[in-house]
């Protein structure tokens, strides 16, 4: 009798682990997401249990425990990592493991255009709600403070690309990445810079290839215009550039320039001072720089707009006198 009860206790243990192995297999090749990708944020310090909580998961009452051996299973069960993560359809369990043990994370992204101005990257940054935001009540001398920078003016010294960062990323980190990228970018292209060219400083090029940016939106035309400011730069000549005009207007500006705002003395109206201003304008982007440290040689001293995006280039002031009787005084 006790050999029966023996058998039938052995068999029914058989079957139990027979059964928890095919419920296992089971879990293992069954996705926890099927219809709709997911989104899901683990906070700092979760527990493992929290964490598959936070999948909003339904499966059967075992599937807790099958999360937990596979974990121990593929040695990841202290490995997960904190972080806003988007889980795709069809995703199986070890697949959300190995995800969150490797910390690839949501990336979202913030993006600061050529010819921005500093004040414009601070509003990005201060809209994008994935972003934490600890430079609010900063003055912009205290964030290059806080950057480590020794300059005492923002502009011009953040390169304009797209950033890359998961959710809650500092926005001062992300103004790391853009002012350690253009110091690179700016060192690198100043080495390698034409000979004799009127400039004292990689932080000339970067002031005068901001003026650059705000001149054209034809990148073909970059060279042609750093050549006609370089000329300028080396006859003695004013730069007279209308960009920096508006720039030391400051939030005066409204749209138009008028002929007292040319013969207003602010340090940025090329009009009215010899040489660069102190400082960029905007954000100038590299082909802006390398254009400054390599300009074209064609001799021309002006430039006017055509009213078409484009400008037509002159080597004398008759020329360009007619140039401007041609293509601005029909528009006015």
């Amino acid at each position: 009798m006790l050999a029966r009860i023996v058998s039938l206790f052995l068999m029914a243990l058989t079957g139990l682990f027979t059964w928890a192995w095919m419920d296992y297999q089971a879990f293992v090749a069954q996705p926890i997401i099927s219809e709709n990708s997911k989104i899901i944020e683990i906070e700092k310090g979760s527990s493992f249990v929290s964490i598959i909580q936070a999948l909003g998961y339904q499966g059967r009452s075992f599937d807790m425990l099958w999360f937990r051996l596979l974990a121990e299973e593929e040695g990841l069960i202290n490995q997960l990592k904190a972080g806003e993560y988007e889980l795709s359809v069809d995703l199986l369990p070890k697949d959300f493991l190995v995800l969150l043990s490797l910390g690839r994370t949501r990336q979202h992204e913030a993006t600061f255009p050529e010819g921005w101005r500093f004040k414009e990257i601070r509003q990005a940054l201060t809209d994008n709600t994935n972003i934490a935001h600890t430079i609010t009540e900063l003055s912009d001398l205290e964030i290059l403070q806080k950057l480590g920078s020794d300059y005492t003016h923002p502009e011009g010294l953040f390169f304009p690309d797209t950033y890359s960062f998961e959710k809650n990323t500092s926005d001062l980190a992300i103004l790391k990445l853009a002012y350690n990228k253009m110091q690179l970018k700016l060192a690198s292209l100043w080495e390698q810079r034409a000979a004799d060219l009127p400039l004292k400083s990689a932080y000339d090029a970067l002031t005068l290839a901001s003026i650059v940016e705000k001149e054209t939106g034809l990148v073909s035309e970059q060279p042609i215009i750093a050549g006609v400011f370089m000329r300028r730069l080396q006859k003695g000549m004013r730069l007279q550039t209308d960009p920096t005009v508006i720039y030391g207007m400051g939030d005066s500006y409204q749209g138009n320039i008028r002929k007292k705002d040319l013969g207003t003395l602010t340090p940025y109206n090329t009009y009215r001072i010899n040489g660069l201003p102190p400082t960029p304008i905007a954000m100038p982007g590299e082909y802006a720089l390398y254009s400054v440290l390599h300009p074209e040689d064609n001799g021309s001293l002006y430039f006017v707009a055509k009213g078409d995006g484009s400008h037509i280039f002159s080597s004398t002031l008759a020329e360009h006198n007619q140039s401007v009787n041609t293509f601005q005084r029909k528009h006015k």
